[in-house]
């Protein structure tokens, strides 16, 4: 029988210390992380890890996907949600061959989890295992640099400033580039789960905060209705996007094994 296992983190602040005087403060990640975590375990998730702001740091949510990957076997499900900061770090192994040239991350409590270690995580799963990522966060380089300037009113959007980013990348350059040497060619390394990402907005656009919770899981919610949204992921999606401005999109995008039974699947069927 297939089980399944959540990870579930939000970072209302993070770390000013390594981010240069920067908190990063947002309203509603811990929400959005409570209300997911509270959904996995009405879907029959066990083991579902809360991580909240100082508690979210890189070493614990690297640790909590590698028990995971431990744990799970073909058929088995895991399930990750993020709320908080995208960021971004200059490309320094030659994995990114877009324009701009820059490594996405997740602005984690101490650090920035970058793309590459998350896609190396990918690959410590056992082939048939799938992985579905809910990301109520900005990702793009493009995003990060025309992000626009938090006047103090209404939502504020939830990417780390291109001029923090800059900031911290120079104090924190060792750090970086020793990440992104351990981590060369991480993009070609075989992915036998099937990782399914719904993130919060596309490449070109912002995914915002809000009161309750983030723009993108408050609609997440709404749409799965307690349960009652009786489809697949991609229609999943699908509602959301209907329900959401046309300046905030969320995203659909698979990697690893391609798995059309997964994708056709109600979410979050364990």
């Amino acid at each position: 029988m297939a089980k399944g296992i959540s990870l579930h983190i939000g970072l209302n602040h993070v770390d000013p210390k390594h981010y240069q005087g920067w908190d990063g403060e947002l309203n509603a990640c811990i929400a959005d992380a409570k209300d997911m975590c509270a959904l996995a375990k009405k879907r029959g998730f066990a083991g579902n890890t809360l991580l909240l702001d100082g508690q979210a740091t890189a070493e614990a949510v690297i640790a909590a996907i590698l028990d995971a990957s431990k744990k799970l076997s073909k058929g088995d499900i895991f399930l990750l949600t993020y709320s908080g900061h995208g960021g971004q770090v200059r490309d320094t192994n030659g994995d990114e061959k877009d324009n701009d040239r820059m490594d996405e991350t997740w602005v984690l409590f101490d650090r920035q989890l970058v793309d590459d270690e998350i896609y190396a995580l990918w690959s410590k799963f056992k082939s048939g295992v799938r992985i579905l990522v809910l990301s109520d966060s900005c990702h793009s380089g493009t995003v990060v640099k025309d992000i626009p300037s938090f006047t103090g009113k209404g939502p504020r959007p939830r990417a780390m400033p291109r001029a923090v980013g800059i900031k911290v990348e120079n104090a924190s350059r060792a750090l970086y580039r020793g990440i992104q040497n351990r981590t060369r060619g991480t993009e070609k390394a075989k992915v036998g789960a099937s990782v399914l990402l719904i993130s919060g907005c596309m490449d070109n656009q912002t995914s915002m905060d809000g009161e309750k919770n983030g723009a993108f899981t408050g609609t997440l919610k709404k749409v799965w209705n307690g349960g009652k949204f009786n489809n697949n992921y991609r229609k999943l999606r699908d509602k959301i996007v209907a329900l959401m401005p046309s300046s905030q999109t969320p995203n659909y995008y698979l990697t690893g094994a391609a798995n059309p039974r997964y994708e056709a699947q109600k979410p979050f069927t364990i």
